[in-house]
């Protein structure tokens, strides 16, 4: 199972940078950030630092969007990584979020969203497309074999999303670690993936929540749950439109929507912030289920469960006051949990 990381790209550049590197020096194998061009710093300008100061992760947004940035522009930034660091990058993408309504937009339809996977994923790896009807290549960029330089990997939450996902996506993203919601999802997409002829299995899963690791008091874990409770504010957002669209007793399950009952705005000066005074109404019971807090035998337990539902990757959050505690507690007590006994001999 891979681990990974996401950021904030929250000036200084320089600290981003010292995280992802730390991560890799603990075992983590991807690098995601946020990508909000309004409320932080350019994503792929830190990425190119992130890459240069490393050797082996993967960097990548989670997740960008096709409203805000021209897709040439987004395949020719990875061609442009891949070529200078190595087959490193990976494009996270969905309909869009923050990085739209801080611009008064609304998220793009499915449609836009499919064509945009396929357009991305072509010219980053130097194949031609058809866009703006032309048909165009990066003329620079090598052709890739059957093994994609640049992977596509969508972020849903509604049933149309997640049967898009099985259908064209690289791999899957699943914005918290509810193992019940998990289910739902990752069958859902493996389900549309058979349907258009796919191997389910080469539709990759990452789940990516906070984790924050404590010593097993009831202290350190209410103040792990307020350090963490944002998340539940900003997965609102998403399902919140869901409900609109769905209705709150429908496709999609309750322990993803009856919660936001209470949320009354969102306020995006503080999105992604712990101490969010708009996650109010998020109670101790969803950010349990949303995120990864306590011991470090719990967050094995819970990587354990989510490995068992076909989860590749385990990205977690950083956005708390234990960021480098998180990193070193995962690289040197939670990842060898893990991982099978060392065998000198056999």
């Amino acid at each position: 199972m891979d681990f990974g990381i996401v950021l904030q790209t929250t000036p200084p550049a320089s600290r981003v940078v010292e995280l992802s590197r730390l991560a890799e020096t603990h075992g983590f194998s991807h690098v995601w950030t946020f990508d909000s061009h309004v409320l932080w710093e350019e994503p792929y300008v830190v990425h190119s630092a992130i890459l240069q100061a490393t050797r082996k992760v993967v960097v990548g947004p989670m997740v960008t969007n096709p409203a805000t940035r021209e897709w040439s522009v987004t395949a020719s930034t990875y061609a442009t990584l891949n070529e200078m660091y190595g087959p490193r990058t990976i494009c996270g993408i969905g309909r869009g979020d923050s990085a739209v309504r801080t611009l008064s937009g609304k998220p793009t339809t499915l449609a836009t969203l499919r064509e945009s996977v396929h357009v991305i994923r072509e010219l980053a790896n130097g194949r031609a497309v058809e866009h703006r009807g032309r048909t165009l290549r990066l003329p620079w960029a090598p052709v890739t074999g059957p093994t994609n330089r640049t992977q596509v990997w969508v972020a849903a939450y509604g049933p149309k999303a997640l049967q898009l996902t099985g259908e064209v996506a690289d791999g899957f993203i699943l914005q918290l670690a509810d193992p019940d919601v998990a289910a739902w999802t990752i069958k859902t997409v493996k389900e549309a993936a058979e349907r258009a002829g796919r191997d389910p299995d080469e539709v990759k899963v990452c789940v990516a929540a906070p984790a924050y690791v404590t010593g097993g008091s009831e202290a350190e874990l209410a103040h792990a749950r307020e350090q963490c409770r944002w998340f539940g504010g900003m997965v609102g957002n998403h399902v919140a439109d869901l409900v609109a669209r769905y209705g709150d007793g429908g496709e999609v399950p309750a322990a993803l929507t009856d919660y936001v009952a209470g949320r009354k705005g969102y306020d995006y000066n503080q999105h992604g912030r712990a101490g969010n005074t708009h996650a109010d109404f998020v109670p101790d019971a969803v950010v349990d289920r949303f995120c990864v807090l306590g011991d470090v035998q719990q967050h094995v337990q819970r990587v354990r469960d989510l490995q068992s539902l076909g989860v590749d990757q385990f990205a977690l959050y950083l956005q708390h006051d234990a960021k480098e505690e998180t990193l070193r507690a995962y690289g040197e007590r939670v990842l060898p949990a893990l991982a099978p006994p060392p065998v000198a001999l056999s």
